[in-house]
């Protein structure tokens, strides 16, 4: 196989001399042969793949979002064909959010993991580029260093499984077909095993949402089919300017979460709250997601006597009274028009916890004239064998 080669050109020139420039430096690379491109300042990163490098610059530079960045890498190898850049742009964009210096500027939609001829020999190379990459200052960390961080685990940016891919689709109809029909009218339950991606799903749901938000007539069509129905105008009118929250009851993953989301541009408008963070906000939101939430936890057998107190304060401000039957899901409900519950309803940990009745009550016939709704991924669309974090 012949080896790759990197093109670094200054993206800052103005379009006719930068199409100039490519159209003389790359040859047939750069107007009529699949290629993969990083453009880059020493915050932002965008990558994607082209059959027109030369045309697609031009486009970028239209789009006031990349007109400014600085310094473009065009990668190419006279055997690249359109699955190994489609592989290898997925690969790069894994890693960048991975590691977390950047700002990924990318959608998170078009990210592919599928096989084709000789993959295992083109992914080979994928290595050495990262490493010529590295050398030129995109990244710092070791690969290895980065495929096991935290950060990689949970980046919005994932190739889905079949099954997530499913939940992902099923969820965000739920959530745009209520936008549509009665704005203040959704609550979901998700089910999943642990190891089955419960967390992932939801991070990639909520960039998918803010990228829908602030898509314009400028951006790239969107590369996956299976989504490209949810990035409408009326879709984009609906979503922008909602309020969105991600409660997390666990301190250990929030914390990381709340490092993945101020690195990807969009999500760190996503407040990502505790139980008690989204009951003492000042806010009303328009939808909240909430992870693990099997760890809600109920009124009694709160580990301290702070806890109790704050409890306390937390149901009297919202009900009016310090009810023993009230619990945090009541605290999400009362503060948010759309709920999406992602769920292991037989997974408790602590002796708060949410029993599984509470989540059996809330699948009854529905209180107040809200809908309830209950997501068809269940635990056996997300068996426990995958191997996806939860």
């Amino acid at each position: 196989m012949t080896n790759f080669d990197i093109h670094k050109v200054d993206f800052s020139l103005v379009e006719i001399e930068l199409a100039r420039r490519l159209g003389h430096e790359l040859g047939g690379f750069g107007s009529n042969w699949p290629v993969v491109y990083t453009i880059a300042d020493s915050d932002n990163v965008y990558v994607g793949e082209t059959l027109n490098a030369v045309n697609r610059m031009n486009q970028h530079k239209a789009n006031p979002e990349r007109q400014d960045l600085t310094t473009l890498r065009v990668i190419y190898n006279e055997q690249f064909n359109k699955s190994v850049c489609l592989d290898l742009e997925s690969y790069l964009i894994r890693l960048i959010s991975g590691e977390g210096r950047f700002s990924l500027l990318n959608r998170n939609v078009g990210i592919v993991d599928s096989n084709y001829y000789d993959r295992a020999h083109y992914r080979e190379q994928f290595e050495h580029i990262f490493e010529r990459l590295k050398d030129e200052g995109l990244f710092e960390a070791e690969l290895e260093e980065i495929q096991n961080s935290d950060l990689f685990k949970l980046s919005p940016f994932k190739a889905l499984t079949p099954d997530q891919e499913i939940a992902v689709g099923q969820i965000m109809e739920a959530i745009t077909t209520s936008l549509h029909s009665d704005p203040s009218s959704l609550e979901l339950i998700v089910k999943g095993d642990p190891g089955t991606g419960k967390t992932v799903v939801a991070i990639y749901i909520l960039k998918m949402l803010s990228d829908i938000q602030s898509s314009s007539d400028l951006e790239d069509p969107v590369s996956d089919e299976r989504f490209t129905k949810f990035y409408t105008e009326r879709n984009r009118d609906l979503l922008r300017g909602i309020k969105v929250a991600l409660v997390v009851p666990q301190q250990s993953l929030r914390e990381t979460v709340e490092r993945v989301f101020r690195r990807t541009p969009g999500l760190e408008r996503v407040q990502v709250l505790t139980p008690f963070g989204i009951a003492e906000s000042q806010d009303r939101f328009d939808l909240t997601l909430v992870d693990e939430s099997h760890r809600l936890g109920m009124r009694s057998n709160q580990p301290a006597a702070m806890l109790n107190k704050r409890f306390s304060a937390a149901n009297e401000r919202l009900f009016g009274n310090d009810g023993l039957h009230l619990t945090q899901l009541d605290w999400i409900k009362a503060k948010s028009d759309k709920v999406v519950l992602f769920v292991d309803p037989f997974q408790t940990v602590k002796p708060g916890d949410l029993p599984h009745p509470q989540f059996l009550n809330w699948l009854s016939p529905p209180r107040s004239g809200r809908t309830t709704s209950k997501s068809s991924a269940r635990s056996e669309c997300w068996p426990a064998t995958s191997t996806s974090p939860s």
